[in-house]
């Protein structure tokens, strides 16, 4: 009997003749990520198995498996052959160490099965009683309840057979890159990197455009932003931030238009400036983390401004959600603790006290003319620098500037 990992998919399920790409993204996916265990991945029948693992670091490892877009859910299991003999009496072991784990000396289980290999000898249900009964006979304090068990013994007999106890569930969703890449508007707050989560979630590969505005905005804000990148990374891979100069717009902005407006035209050189980043890195959308009415510039109408002045789409995952539920998802994707690091960002910069919240597109258009846009773009762009954000919290390398 050996330890190892067994990987469940769930939605690739359902891709048809597709199938095989999404599979061999995902295997791709899982490959990268065991590395640092110096793990050994095998495709199955409907399952990858993780094997080759330090039992030390099947935990970590486990964690690692479950943020994988793509992953439904995860087992730590022991691999054997598929003789009954052996099989029975490890699932007896397993149901030993549970009640361990439990911390009872007298509990309630039962057997699922499941037999892949149809020239087994038994089937599921025969499989599962007569496991079942064996449990019983040497496992002492235990009674059957099918209904509601303290917990459940699980066999699968496939390529080989497999005795576990625990399901952890996944991050769901699709392999990173199957669905094409986007660029996400990283702010130093909380909504944007669940926006990336949920994008990526779908199967979107992201790169980051965030904008500072130094000395207004400080290094710590700089490295907020990162650490979130890098948290967000455990889940998507490196992530390659495009830190973009913004003081200069800024002071532009607040010295020559309107003063309700300078929100919003700030919004507007944003997304300009993320679409052109966005297309010289064959990005196909932009993604924020704006949600419809909580602040004046995420109003129906602002929003209808910021979309008309780019051409590629932009997917905004938070825009019917509130606030206390973006927090939740926060919190467990573990950004919400960076995100209210108390650290401003540029969008904090130069707040009008009474912001415009139904915008016509041709005023904003009129006031955007009286600055010299391409020309604050361009040196915008010039001064940007690119920055890696690794999962391993190790390093950040400028890869340009």
């Amino acid at each position: 009997m050996t330890p190892m990992i067994l990987i469940r998919y769930g939605e690739i399920h359902l891709k048809g003749q597709n199938r095989p790409y999404f599979e061999k993204s995902l295997l791709q996916a899982i490959v990268a990520s065991a590395k640092k265990f110096d793990g050994y991945v095998e495709k199955g029948q409907g399952r990858y198995y993780l094997r080759k693992v330090a039992s030390q670091d099947i935990p970590q490892a486990i964690d690692a498996m479950a943020k994988i877009f793509g992953i439904y859910s995860v087992s730590p299991a022991m691999e054997m052959d598929k003789n009954l003999d052996i099989i029975f009496s490890a699932a007896a072991d397993a149901a030993r160490k549970k009640m361990h784990t439990l911390g009872k000396k007298n509990a309630t289980f039962k057997v699922d099965s499941k037999r892949s290999d149809k020239h087994f000898p038994l089937n599921s249900m025969a499989l599962s009683a007569e496991a079942g009964g064996y449990i019983l006979n040497h496992v002492p304090g235990l009674k059957v309840d099918v209904h509601h068990p303290d917990f459940i013994v699980y066999l699968e007999i496939r390529e080989s057979a497999f005795v576990y106890t625990d399901i952890i569930m996944g991050s769901g969703g699709m392999p990173v890159g199957t669905s094409g890449k986007g660029m996400l508007l990283l702010s130093g707050g909380i909504d944007s990197p669940v926006a990336g989560y949920m994008m990526a979630k779908r199967g979107i590969a992201l790169e980051a455009v965030h904008y500072h505005s130094f000395p207004y905005t400080s290094e710590r804000a700089k490295q907020k932003v990162i650490e979130l990148a890098q948290r967000l990374s455990s889940y998507t891979g490196p992530i390659k931030i495009h830190m973009v100069h913004f003081t200069d717009i800024q002071m532009a902005i607040y010295e020559k238009c309107p003063e309700e407006q300078l929100t919003l035209i700030m919004r507007v050189f944003m997304m300009r400036i993320a679409e052109k980043i966005a297309k010289n890195c064959n990005c196909g959308a932009l993604i924020t983390g704006e949600s419809l009415g909580q602040v004046a510039s995420q109003t129906l109408y602002s929003l209808a401004v910021t979309n008309a002045v780019v051409d590629l789409p932009v997917f905004r995952p938070l825009i019917g959600m509130d606030k206390l539920e973006i927090m939740e998802l926060a919190k467990r994707i573990n950004t919400f603790e960076t995100s209210i690091l108390p650290y401003e960002d540029c969008c904090t910069v130069f707040v009008p006290k009474h912001p415009v919240t139904h915008p016509k597109l041709d005023k904003i258009l009129k006031s955007v003319r009286l600055l010299d846009a391409d020309t604050l773009i361009s040196d915008a762009l010039n001064k940007t620098e690119t920055i890696i954000a690794y999962p391993d919290h190790k390093s950040d390398i400028i890869v340009s500037k």
